[in-house]
């Protein structure tokens, strides 16, 4: 069983988690400088980043992206600290768990954009992106990126029709589970056992094999690890 996408452990060794901080490493849009020219700069950000992955050489790059739910307008240090994160990420070839909320569709963009500008792009890397909600619409798109889209605990609230449409619209072997689970939501987060027994019911598919798919995707997401 894996948890594609929580911050904090949940304590059950038959659990795998991607824990960000320790399985991947970056700053969080929500973190990032709001504009140029602040500290830390974004030259900062990236030495750091290129630290924590050098001494971490199975290590991701993540939670990184873009973010519109606190305020309309994506501040300009945040497209530009995210899109220099994204750049070491390819060019070391490390998988990334990607933010995108309310912005899906330039997160998308941003990551063909730097893949194409790329000396030499790492065959097989792969992109997690993290609490997709958007139309299925980017769904072909983010195939063609190696992009894999994790299903959180919405998947579990009925009244979330849009949603649950979605999640039986993303291919088999693009899927993974996740609980986004955080110090803050702890208490309350349902287990990724929850979460993929409810998929399941909606996919109409048997709970132990989509664990079997879903951990076989999370396998070979991590695998896209490319020693620099």
């Amino acid at each position: 069983m894996t948890d594609a996408h929580c911050h904090l452990s949940c304590g059950d060794a038959t659990i795998r988690e991607l824990v960000v901080g320790r399985d991947f490493f970056g700053v969080h849009p929500w973190d990032a400088p709001r504009g140029l020219g602040e500290e830390p700069s974004i030259d900062d950000l990236a030495s750091s980043l290129r630290r924590a992955l050098a001494a971490n050489p199975a290590a991701g790059v993540g939670e990184i992206g873009l973010d519109r739910l606190r305020e309309r307008a994506i501040p300009p240090g945040m497209r530009e600290a995210f899109e220099a994160q994204l750049a070491i990420a390819v060019e070391l070839g490390r998988p990334v768990a990607l933010h995108g909320a309310k912005c899906w569709g330039q997160v998308v963009e941003a990551v063909k954009r730097v893949l194409g500008r790329a000396a030499a792009p790492r065959p097989g890397q792969a992109f997690l992106f993290h609490g997709f909600s958007r139309s299925d619409g980017l769904v072909p798109d983010i195939v063609r990126l190696n992009g894999y889209i994790s299903v959180g605990p919405a998947i579990l609230n009925g009244h979330a029709v849009n949603y649950r449409a979605l999640a039986r619209k993303i291919p088999g072997d693009r899927l993974l589970v996740e609980t986004d689970r955080t110090e803050g939501n702890a208490a309350e987060c349902p287990s990724v056992r929850d979460v993929l027994a409810g998929l399941a019911e909606v996919r109409g598919e048997g709970v132990a094999a989509l664990e079997a798919q879903t951990d076989a995707n999370a396998e070979r997401f991590m695998a896209s690890v490319s020693a620099p």
